[in-house]
């Protein structure tokens, strides 16, 4: 099972580095990660395995969530079923 986990924010150091640590916390692994910076802003997409994690993946979208509110980011992680659902044609 994967998610799709999006961050988006004004840039600053160590952005990665939070939301890579938060995803270790509970045994989820990053697969792909597509990052930029335009102007003073900041955009990742991350694709993770969440076929290990340790919490519950509800849990897991509110500390993300929770992560962002306390960094001025918007972080939004969905599952990939849903991903895949909203985009099928």
């Amino acid at each position: 099972m994967k998610a799709v986990i999006t961050v988006v924010g004004h840039d600053a150091k160590g952005i990665i580095s939070k939301v890579s640590t938060k995803c270790a916390e509970v045994s989820a692994n990053i697969t792909e990660i597509s990052q930029t910076v335009l102007k003073e802003y900041f955009s990742m997409i991350m694709v993770v395995d969440i076929s290990d994690i340790t919490v519950p993946f509800t849990d897991m979208v509110d500390a993300l969530r929770r992560l962002g509110e306390e960094n001025g980011l918007d972080i939004r992680t969905m599952h990939e079923s849903i991903f895949n659902s909203m985009h099928r044609i």
